[in-house]
């Protein structure tokens, strides 16, 4: 009776992708609290929760386009983009909302443009991407000439730096999001045509679903939470950086490939892809308190990655 029982844990810690999550997080926790006693104080996890802010934000998009079969690799690039521009739009006394509407505009703009050449010329979202990714970049730079855009209006800070109740304001709003989407995607029928469309394209369509359509959106959605994420860290580093986001793409699709989404299609969480941004700042809380190079958080960062992904497979596999 014990090994069926043991047999059954395991399988739930294998299926339930936030379950494993949250006791790795657990674990983590335990582990550094003992090495650093600083690890576990609030200073840290508040440094470690804004930071991680706007990759929980892009995370949202990438799970759900992961989710259809797709995926984006501008998202970077489009922070980037929209983080300067907004900033250069401040400059010119245009008023905040106006100015950050505009940015998440760009944003969805640049994301319909990914959902037209991909679902309308049929190009693979890898390259389609990548060739935006590189579009957008080179936008950014060529407004700025490489440099960061300051002396943005001191109320501009707010979004980004103010409190409440001792926590930053960044950090409730992206929990906030999370939430929300993570109750639509499990909850409202467009979001349920995602996962239709992510394990059989062809049988969706034969269903109803207008799959152009939907991909489009996802795309266009993908972009606004991408200039949502530049508009909110502009607000908090008080400029537009040209630079910024730049290989947040990878740590966006590792956190969403942990946190149970498939590079195949047809699942994944918002929930288990937030769970997975929070494992991958951790493991980089982590090593800097080792005093571990940056460098080397690439190296292990795109290790977990591959072996997220290689996992994934296997397990897909077996079932099969």
């Amino acid at each position: 009776m014990k090994r069926p029982l043991l047999r059954r844990v395991l399988q739930a810690f294998v299926d339930i992708r936030e379950l494993t999550l949250i006791v790795l997080i657990a674990a983590i926790i335990i582990v550094m609290s003992n090495v650093n006693p600083y690890f576990l104080s609030f200073s840290n996890f508040r440094a470690v929760a804004v930071g991680m802010a706007p990759t929980a934000i892009i995370v949202i998009g990438m799970a759900i386009l992961l989710a259809s079969g797709g995926f984006d690799l501008s998202v970077g690039s489009v922070m980037a983009l929209s983080s300067t521009v907004v900033a250069m739009l401040l400059l010119t006394g245009m008023p905040i909302p106006l100015a950050v509407v505009c940015g998440l505009v760009l944003g969805g703009i640049v994301g319909v443009v990914n959902g037209l050449l991909v679902t309308g010329l049929g190009i693979n979202p890898l390259i389609a991407t990548l060739g935006t990714m590189s579009i957008a970049r080179g936008i950014a730079l060529v407004l700025t000439e490489g440099f960061s855009v300051s002396s943005l209006p001191a109320s501009f800070a707010w979004i980004g730096k103010a409190d409440i109740g001792g926590f930053p304001v960044i950090v409730l709003f992206t929990i906030l999001l999370v939430v929300l989407f993570d109750l639509a995607v499990r909850h409202t029928r467009f979001f349920r045509q995602v996962y239709f469309i992510g394990a059989n394209e062809k049988a969706a369509m034969l269903s109803g679903i207008h799959v152009t359509r939907v991909r489009i959106i996802l795309y266009a959605l993908t972009g606004i939470l991408a200039a949502l994420a530049g508009v909110l860290l502009a607000s908090r580093l008080m400029s537009g950086t040209p630079t910024a986001g730049n290989g947040i793409e990878l740590q966006v699709l590792a956190a969403a490939v942990i946190g149970g989404a498939s590079l195949r299609g047809g699942e994944g969480t918002i929930l288990g892809a937030f769970l997975g941004v929070v494992f991958v700042a951790l493991i980089n809380n982590t090593m800097t308190m080792l005093a571990v190079s940056i460098y080397w958080q690439m190296i292990v960062i795109g290790g977990v990655l591959v072996t997220a992904v290689a996992l994934d497979m296997l397990i897909r596999s077996k079932r099969g």
